[in-house]
């Protein structure tokens, strides 16, 4: 495991955080590091949008789509 220090957090947020960890019935490393799992857990929009792209993108043409029609019709009929 990895560790981390973080310099110059301003101090209105380190009293933020203390205060939510002791809501939590966590200590401060462990309240940070699970925010930091959460975080690093969620794809970001930059990865999102690339998922997107690639299952948006179509590689079936207009012929494809209508064979596939006639071969449901057809299959239909039999």
């Amino acid at each position: 495991m990895s560790a981390l220090t973080i310099r110059d957090l301003p101090d209105d947020a380190f009293q933020a955080l203390k205060a939510r960890a002791a809501q939590a019935g966590q200590s401060l490393q462990a309240y940070v590091t699970d925010l930091l799992i959460q975080q690093t857990s969620r794809p970001t929009w930059a990865e999102i949008t690339e998922r997107l792209e690639v299952e948006a993108t179509a590689t079936l043409t207009t012929e494809d789509v209508l064979a596939s029609i006639d071969e449901g019709r057809d299959g239909r009929r039999s």
